[in-house]
């Protein structure tokens, strides 16, 4: 099968490369040429596991790239639109480029053809599609919403052996075209959910809202914990032993970030202000997430006698570990409050240096924010050190190094994955979110 995917960023392209691998014939479509050349070159312009390696291993014989939209689609039977729904100022998903891209797409197309909507949409948006495709050409063309559900980090994965492959559309042809398209990720179960275009743009967005929550919820659990002197990691696992509540995303910490969680939430409870269905449990789930890092900042400020002054060592700048996203990130959250209290801060990440460098200077905090290669030497000289970002490098570092390095002897496991026992016998006084203080 043929298939043109208009979109090389995050999902498109893993998308691409993935459906590539199983041999179908891929071109990625993108407006920007000087990405579209570092991928001509083998070079993913952000960091994802395993995904730099199939864009080698398949272009150019069964992975291309092209900027020019008629001739990419030209004989390709689906047609892919993967393009960005960035928020606008009310929560809402823009989807200026989605209708556009269908509106090319349409005025373009010289056979028949499905065209999928793999960007995340608010519900509603295929029928806005199928008006906009119907306003401009006289093939056929059925619309299909086809939700993504990569996480960041262990997208290709996600990819090849997903959960669930979600189909919404009424288009008895193009349902097929869809799932011919997935059988190779399909075979060892059936996987695939046919559904309306309107259920199949609610799951995703139903999806995300609640893992949010969940979080969201442990994070409060977390901070009753703290008060009434109780473990919250005794009270995770002992609610995650229940089969129907389960241990994923029981985790607390100083809440989500990234590209989906955040962004989805606001669009999912902005469309149900709009259909007169207020989604109370999801509007709370996200001003739950402030909570932790401002908790956090207020202890800092409490046992460090002000923030005015110290330096402040942070580990991780990624909104989780392996990948460079820095959207939306706790730990640049935790700085600019830091910074604004008038700390400084000496930080590092495996990968995200170079994207975190660039949101602290659209932020115009660049001078005050240090970026070095090693954990150890954000240590040096500095008042506290936060764990931020649950990267495996920093998962079981010298204590005693750490210890010798700090000038205060405070460190804050904001993710509660450090062993705060041996942190303690190291001389350091450990601090974790919702558990016992050591030291």
């Amino acid at each position: 099968m043929k298939i043109a995917i208009v979109g090389s960023g995050y999902v498109g392209l893993v998308a691409g490369a993935c459906f590539a691998d199983v041999g179908v014939d891929v071109v990625c479509v993108d407006v920007d040429e000087k990405k579209l050349e570092r991928l001509r070159r083998g070079e993913v312009p952000f960091f994802e596991p395993r995904l730099d390696d199939l864009v080698k291993k398949n272009h150019p014989e069964r992975l291309t790239f092209s900027s020019n939209l008629k001739e990419a689609i030209a004989g390709r039977s689906v047609v892919f639109i993967a393009v960005g729904t960035p928020p606008n100022e009310d929560g809402s998903a823009d989807l200026k480029h989605v209708l556009k891209v269908a509106e090319d797409v349409a005025r373009l197309a010289d056979d028949d053809l499905a065209l999928v909507l793999k960007s995340t949409v608010p519900v509603g948006t295929n029928a806005k599609v199928r008006e906009v495709v119907a306003a401009h050409t006289t093939r056929h063309i059925g619309v299909v919403s086809n939700p993504e559900f990569l996480k960041e980090g262990d997208a290709v994965n996600d990819f090849l052996k997903p959960d669930r492959i979600v189909v919404g559309t009424d288009d008895d042809h193009a349902f097929e075209l869809v799932r011919r398209l997935y059988a190779p990720f399909n075979r060892q179960k059936d996987r695939l959910h046919r559904m309306s275009p309107a259920s199949a743009e609610i799951v995703k967005y139903a999806a995300n809202a609640l893992l949010a929550t969940k979080i969201s919820f442990m994070n409060e659990i977390a901070r009753l914990c703290e008060v009434a002197g109780a473990d919250v990691e005794h009270v995770r696992l002992a609610v995650g032993a229940d089969e129907r509540i389960g241990l994923q995303f029981l985790y607390p910490g100083l809440g989500f970030g990234g590209s989906c969680f955040p962004k989805d939430l606001r669009a999912l409870v902005h469309t149900g202000r709009e259909l007169g269905v207020p989604l109370l449990v999801a509007e709370a789930a996200t001003r739950a997430n402030e909570a932790p890092v401002h908790d956090l900042l207020g202890r800092m400020g409490s046992e460090l006698a002000g923030l005015s002054g110290k330096v402040i060592a942070v580990w991780g700048l990624a909104f989780k570990p392996r990948t460079d996203d820095v959207r939306e990130a706790a730990s640049l959250r935790l700085i600019r409050e830091l910074v604004a209290s008038g700390a400084r801060i000496r930080a590092t990440d495996p990968e995200a240096s170079a994207t975190a460098a660039v949101w602290l200077q659209e932020q115009g905090i660049r001078d005050s924010v240090e970026i070095v290669p090693d954990l150890y030497e954000t240590c040096r000289g500095a008042d506290a050190v936060v764990l931020a970002t649950e990267w495996h490098e920093f998962r079981a570092p010298d204590f005693t190094k750490v210890a010798e390095l700090l000038r205060g002897k405070l460190l804050y496991d904001g993710r509660n994955v450090l062993d705060g026992e041996s942190a303690a016998e190291a001389g350091l006084r450990y601090r974790a979110m919702g558990r016992p203080a050591r030291g």
